[in-house]
């Protein structure tokens, strides 16, 4: 046997010894991969020059998967050929080195024929070599009639065909050559092929397994993460999705904009611990829930809340963080609450980047501990970035580090900042970010959320509060007048009347406190009424001889939408209309 990865063999070695440490460092470096390509790779670095001159490496086509049946027929197709390129040498007996196999002599594909020679020698599961009697027809049906016609292969036992067979399927086929130049194969040679065949027929199943997997995870991420992103008034919103170096699977990083009432929008970036489908499949549903759960319009502390304790109804081994913060353009504030997720950014209009220091509440999934929402202020013109960890984190850098690096890549200089600097715009701020990155290898997925703040502009919403008492619904409709009228929607005058009649006397009918009326005006007409009464209304279908319980079903059939959340404090109610075009 030739010689063996590990260098010449010692001169108490012998060739039992040679052969055991061969197989050895092969077997292991084969079995090491978790890709298709380097496992094909690490056989053929094993084979050529130390065991053979050439291997072809034909591959079942397509795969099979896990236990799927193979359709029939089988189908093999020529994946790789290498040939050795190693001189002459006094050591071997003269002989030019075989000028087969060449690509162009080879059959590209091959159909097994059921009942055929070459059929039943890979399901076999053996090797052979090709001097074995009556396999003439098997190589020629698998070389092809020019490259496996006999007087086109080498003479002697120069040739071994090596099945590779998984559980419970065939892989492939391996066929090994040496030239004239060296020694025969042996039959210690036909136990080291099939060693080799067995480890690379098992590495190429789990190769197949966890792309397969991946595959799976990667395009059930994908159809859980956004589609496209909202444009509510205010705000303007970029992402960036990049998933792991394909030598790790697929992670759990999602990211989400939830418009809510008022026009403002929650901002979320959250991320699963661990890579598999299961993860993908966690974060799936840690994403429905927080939709949910804003869709409530609670505080940022108070869904986090609520998250942690539905994650730890998944099971106590599903671990994930998140940010959350809720934007409101009218205030031109930011409320936000950690749980354990790395801090966001703020890039000042002036060029500036801040740290937001929110207090980093336990994962997701621990329970037992509280979350605490930070309010700050978000002027228009500032970009806020909420990321996950693979952006900041990698072997060599922690947390904090990367976090201080991005910032510090991100700001500008200080002769460029001021108040009339022109900010980036959203994409290319998205594309800067991500080129802290480099060209090493991502050991974990990135989810990337960008805010661009532009507050509301002040002529298009007005905000009033009104006394809990009958008179105010009154008050309430000469207020809804005057401000149509200044907005030139005199069209809508009568229907947003009548409905703000209806849903401020309701308000006031359960109020105990002052109710709030604000009116924005962006692509649609948005009137919303607060009162801090907990008792949400419900639409009625009033009987002909009722005098009241008919406000909502006005309400319904003359807004283009309409709708009632629960708040902390209360609830609201709103309406929206369309607004005419002039």
């Amino acid at each position: 046997m030739a010689e063996h990865p590990l260098g010449p063999p010692s001169a108490c070695d012998g060739p039992q010894a040679d052969r055991l440490r061969y197989l050895d460092v092969a077997t292991r470096r084969i079995a090491g991969r978790m890709d298709l390509d380097e496992t094909l790779r690490e056989l053929r670095r094993a084979a050529v020059p130390a065991f053979a001159d050439v291997i072809l490496i034909h591959l079942h086509d397509p795969l099979p998967v896990g236990d799927e049946k193979t359709p029939a027929p089988v189908v093999l197709k020529l994946h790789s050929v290498e040939r050795t390129s190693r001189p002459p040498s006094a050591d071997r007996s003269p002989g030019p080195l075989p000028d087969l196999p060449r690509r162009s002599d080879l059959a590209e594909r091959v159909q097994l024929v059921g009942s055929g020679r070459l059929a039943r020698l890979l399901l076999s599961g053996r090797p052979a070599f090709g001097d074995t009697p009556g396999i003439a027809t098997a190589v020629t049906e698998l070389l092809g009639p020019v490259a496996g016609a006999p007087e086109a292969l080498p003479p002697g036992r120069r040739l071994i065909i090596a099945p590779l067979h998984g559980r419970p399927h065939l892989m492939g086929a391996v066929v090994l050559l040496r030239g004239g130049d060296r020694p025969a194969f042996t039959g210690d040679d036909l136990l080291v092929s099939s060693q080799l065949a067995t480890h690379t027929a098992l590495g190429i199943q789990k190769a197949v397994m966890y792309g397969h997997e991946a595959s799976v995870a990667d395009t059930l991420q994908h159809t859980m993460l956004p589609s496209s992103l909202p444009e509510p008034t205010g705000v303007r919103l970029a992402s960036r999705y990049l998933p792991a170096s394909k030598t790790a699977q697929v992670g759990g990083d999602w990211y989400d904009a939830i418009p809510l009432p008022g026009s403002r929008v929650a901002l979320v970036v959250g991320d699963v611990m661990g890579h598999s489908m299961t993860s993908a499949a966690i974060m799936g549903q840690l994403r429905t829930i927080v939709q949910t759960l804003a869709g409530l319009d609670l505080s940022p502390d108070e869904v986090l809340h609520h998250l942690d304790e539905q994650a730890q109804r998944l099971g106590s081994d599903h671990i994930a963080t998140c940010l959350y913060a809720i934007y409101d353009p009218i205030s031109q504030r930011l409320l936000m609450a950690n749980a354990g997720h790395p801090p966001a950014l703020l890039v000042q209009p002036d060029g500036r980047v801040e740290v937001l220091r929110v207090p980093p509440g336990p994962p997701i999934g621990v329970g037992g501990v509280g979350f605490e929402s930070v309010e700050m202020p978000a002027p228009a013109g500032a970009t806020l970035l909420q990321y996950t960890d693979g952006l900041v984190e990698s072997r060599e850098t922690d947390v904090g580090s990367g976090v201080e690096a991005l910032r510090v890549h991100l700001q500008a200089p200080p002769q460029a900042r001021g108040p009339g600097r022109a900010a980036p715009a959203l994409e290319t701020l998205c594309d800067q970010v991500l080129g802290t990155l480099g060209p090493r290898a991502r050991d974990d997925d990135i989810a990337l959320l960008a805010t661009r703040f532009e507050g509301f502009p002040e002529d298009s919403f007005r905000h009033w509060f009104l006394d809990a008492l009958p008179r105010t619904v009154g008050h309430a409709r000469g207020l809804t007048r005057g401000t149509l009228r200044h907005w030139k929607l005199e069209a809508l005058l009568d229907p947003t009347e009548l409905m703000v009649s209806e849903v401020v006397t309701n308000a006031v009918r359960f109020a105990s406190r002052p109710v709030a009326l604000r009116m924005l005006r962006t692509d649609v007409l948005r009137c919303e009424v607060t009162d801090d009464s907990a008792q949400v209304p419900r639409m009625q279908h009033a009987a002909l001889g009722d005098e009241g319980g008919r406000g909502l079903f006005l309400v319904s059939r003359l807004a283009y939408r309409w709708g009632a959340s629960m708040l902390s404090t209360g609830k609201v109610v709103w309406f929206e209309q369309q607004i005419p075009k002039s």
